[in-house]
């Protein structure tokens, strides 16, 4: 009778188990044949990447290049090898830090020639920011594809908007490939530029962080700013939001120059920028530039003591020594804060920017120094001559960056997630 009964429960427990496993094998099959499980590609698309889409631009075209080491397609491959494969390119335009990118700021390009693709390099940080007549004359079609890092300084925008002139100027076709703006597309923050301020680490009046794409630079340019409109055409990305940060685009991150090494310092460098032209070191010669400020005569745990009691939204000051191996201070240990982004979303760079160095002024009265060239980053005299509070400092910039706000809009390419 027991052998009976084991018998009858052991014939149950198959039966469940395979119809257990019926069903489960049945649910597998309709999940794998549900149209909504189909990943789709969302990943980001440069516009270098779209090339094959837009061949007719440059059909039975000689085409001229702006670009650095991060013109790059997602696939890693250069942008001058691309288009060297799929066009007639005949020359290359050098901004700063040259066509390869290894150059440091300020230093002067030299024009070249290209040792992978023999093509003539025109430098266009040099004798020449816009190019010249005979530079033109050689081309139909001027490209740019260049990583910018979203801030008003940053001077390969400005290496654009006169590559644009010379487009107007000589009846030249100008295109962009666009590609993201590494801090994003939402947030914008600064102060728009005093005339006198002008130049070409701000030859517009637009604030620090613009939170702008290079295509929509260029649209903006060329409808507020420009004297003459230029052909223009942006080739745009695919799946790119406003909202993404670079690390969310799964798109290669290459320095952008010898002092950007990573998004890290993008996000901080609208703000603390300024301190390159004051004798404290920003960090040039160590491995986080923009992210680490001292000075030899400064007291780190006091400064960041009074840096953090202004309890600046995303962002904590911890004390920091280090010793630049170049630029201010070079071979000095240096003694300050290093910025600690907590929270990108609410981290306002230029407002904690100003407040450190309106803190430490405030703090080292006689041994602090804020040069002249100041004027042409901060693009105003009041940083210069700390004419404001802090509180009044911080309605300029909000207000300056309200109106920028509503003048960008309807250049803008691409909405929000």
């Amino acid at each position: 009778m027991k052998k009976i009964i084991y018998l009858i429960l052991l014939l149950t427990l198959t039966f469940v188990m395979v119809g257990c496993k019926t069903t489960s094998d049945n649910s597998e099959e309709i999940d794998n044949n549900n149209p909504t499980n189909i990943t789709e590609d969302t990943s980001v698309k440069l516009g270098i990447d779209l090339i094959d889409d837009n061949m007719a631009l440059f059909e039975n075209k000689r085409v001229g290049l702006i670009t650095n080491a991060t013109g790059i397609n997602s696939e890693w491959e250069s942008t001058i090898d691309v288009l060297n494969n799929k066009v007639n390119l005949v020359a290359l335009f050098a901004p700063e830090h040259g066509i390869r990118g290894g150059d440091d700021g300020g230093t002067y390009v030299s024009n070249t020639t290209d040792s992978l693709t023999g093509l003539p390099i025109y430098s266009l940080y040099g004798t020449n920011y816009k190019p010249t007549e005979a530079m033109m004359s050689k081309i139909d079609v001027l490209c740019i594809d260049i990583q910018d890092v979203g801030a008003r300084f940053y001077t390969f925008i400005t290496t654009m908007s006169y590559a644009m002139d010379a487009c107007s100027e000589y009846n030249k076709k100008f295109v962009v490939f666009d590609r993201p703006n590494p801090i994003g597309g939402v947030s914008v923050e600064g102060n728009s530029i005093d005339t006198d301020c002008l130049s070409f680490v701000g030859r517009f009046p637009i604030p620090q962080r613009h939170g702008m794409t290079m295509g929509e630079l260029a649209e903006l340019f060329n409808n507020e700013y420009l004297d003459e409109k230029c052909d223009l055409t942006v080739i745009e990305m695919e799946n790119w939001t406003r909202d993404m940060y670079f690390d969310e685009t799964g798109c290669p991150w290459v320095l952008a120059s010898p002092n950007m090494p990573t998004l890290d310092t993008a996000i901080v460098y609208p703000g603390t920028c300024i301190f390159g032209d004051t004798n404290l070191s920003f960090g040039k010669g160590t491995t986080r530039p923009f992210e680490l400020i001292g000075a030899p005569w400064m007291d780190s745990i006091e400064t960041a003591d009074a840096l953090n009691d202004l309890s600046l939204p995303g962002v904590y000051f911890r004390p920091a020594a280090f010793t630049p191996s170049t630029s201010t201070n070079s071979g000095e240990v240096c003694f300050g804060v290093q910025v600690h982004v907590l929270d990108r979303k609410t981290f306002n760079s230029v407002k904690t920017g100003w407040a450190m160095l309106k803190i430490i002024r405030d703090m080292y009265p006689t041994d602090c120094q804020v040069y002249e060239r100041a004027l042409y980053v901060a693009g105003c005299h009041y940083i210069y001559e700390d004419t404001y509070s802090l509180d009044q400092l911080y309605n300029i910039l909000d207000n300056e960056s309200v109106a920028f706000s509503k003048l960008r809009q309807p250049y803008l390419l691409y909405d929000l997630a």
